[in-house]
């Protein structure tokens, strides 16, 4: 039988673009699981148990069954079958929370080989007492952050699996006729345009350590808070669980600035992804939207309601609006790639993705904790990524150890959190 081949997605295409030397483009989750299943009540793993559990999952499952096999300029992806005892393997042991957090940093700069499916499963012994820890790691070519989330929830526990489409937003266009719907698309386009003018040249945020160069020396902090509470303190605001955790990070850049004898600026925008309409093949189906962190409102309420006010508005407009221009196929990303080294439009990057409120395990081990990592791309060092799951909002800072102090903003950051859910 022939292998199943088709092109990659133009989106897909241009996340692997995005992939080279001191960029690696991929999804990570890293997360604690306790005795049971293929865990041992010693802690130790069973990986025969596992890989013997999974093979079953991966047989539902086609994007971790597939390589991209470069055709011409382009890609398609061609079905494989996993080795697992590659694809999910035993690492060395870690000291504790910290040592997981260590890891996950030099993962960040690992490549993932186009000659194998673009994924892979890592146990980690000591990661916390009497568990053990987990890394998952997807490529974003394979999916974006939604999509990835559907992908661990059928990996994970598929007896109670959510769709992807479960997790999406379905944005319908409404019907518009004539001179109406004209007019509407002129604007989307005058939108495009001026987003797309925005990107190349725009220069929002001046001179500042939170840009440059990227070292290869990577920082992670994991962060968490008791999700119910942050909700009940923000919904009165007449703001979201994700405008509470834009304020938390607005606190974390004042507090890095600071430290880092910077002026602190009124506004410091950042890049925020929007969940859009699936439809079609492509893994990676996400709009963006720039968000200005109000830097100089110290009051937390005060912050979360200017937010509020910025994402209602924002979020409608990108999703209108679809994938960002550049990231429409792979040569919008390699001007993208290139612009983006020298960019002054956005200072960082945060991404909040919907869990759910009860944990799943994994071959029978109990997942009790999970945390995101963003990328850092173009010339941003530092990103945050959260996910809500068994009633916390876990948040994962990823930085540049080299140029920023991230400790500082992951304690700043923390503190308000902590703030916000009381």
């Amino acid at each position: 039988m022939c292998p199943v081949a088709r092109r990659l997605a133009a989106v897909d295409e241009a996340n692997l673009v995005l992939d080279h030397a001191g960029q690696v483009n991929v999804f990570l989750v890293a997360g604690l699981m306790m005795p049971g299943g293929f865990v041992a009540s010693d802690g130790s793993p069973d990986l025969r148990a596992l890989r013997a559990c999974l093979l079953e999952r991966i047989k539902t499952l086609p994007q971790l069954r597939m390589i991209p096999v470069p055709t011409g300029r382009r890609h398609r992806w061609v079905e494989v079958q996993p080795d697992l005892d590659y694809h999910i393997r035993l690492v060395g042991a870690v000291d504790g929370l910290t040592g997981l957090e260590r890891t996950c940093g030099e993962l960040m700069n690992v490549p993932m080989g186009l000659e194998r499916p673009l994924w892979e499963i890592l146990v980690v012994p000591g990661a916390a007492a009497g568990a053990l820890g987990i890394v998952l790691r997807i490529h974003h070519a394979v999916a974006d952050g939604m999509a990835a989330a559907a992908i661990v929830q059928r990996l994970f526990d598929p007896a109670e699996a959510l769709s992807t489409a479960s997790y999406m937003p379905l944005i319908r266009p409404t019907a518009k006729a004539g001179r109406r719907h004209v007019r509407h698309e002129l604007a989307r386009l005058r939108y495009g345009l001026r987003r797309t003018r925005m990107t190349v040249s725009g220069r929002e945020v001046g001179p500042t350590v939170l840009l440059g160069a990227l070292s290869p020396h990577r920082g992670v902090v994991f962060l968490d808070v008791d999700l119910a509470a942050l909700e009940a303190h923000v919904r009165p605001l007449g703001a979201t669980v994700n405008d509470g955790l834009l304020a938390a990070v607005s606190a974390g850049y004042r507090a890095m600035l600071f430290a880092a004898g910077e002026r602190i600026p009124a506004r410091l925008p950042v890049s925020v992804p929007v969940a859009l309409q699936r439809h079609g093949t492509a893994g990676n189906q996400v709009g963006v939207m720039l968000v200005r962190l109000p830097l100089g409102e110290i009051d937390p309420d005060v912050r979360v309601r200017v937010l509020a006010g910025q994402t209602r508005e924002e979020k409608v407009l990108a999703r209108e609006q679809g994938t960002l221009e550049f990231m429409r196929g792979p040569v919008g990303a390699r001007i993208m790639d290139r612009i983006g080294r020298r960019q002054h439009l956005v200072a960082g990057f945060v991404t909040n993705v919907p869990g759910r409120t009860d944990i799943f395990r994994l071959a029978g081990a109990p997942v009790v904790a999970i945390w995101p990592l963003a990328v850092l791309a173009a010339n941003v060092r530092l990103g945050v990524a959260a996910v809500s799951y068994g009633g916390r909002l876990r948040c994962g800072i990823h930085f540049d150890a080299d140029n920023v102090p991230g400790r500082i903003f992951a304690a700043a950051m923390g503190d308000e959190l902590a703030r916000l859910a009381t």
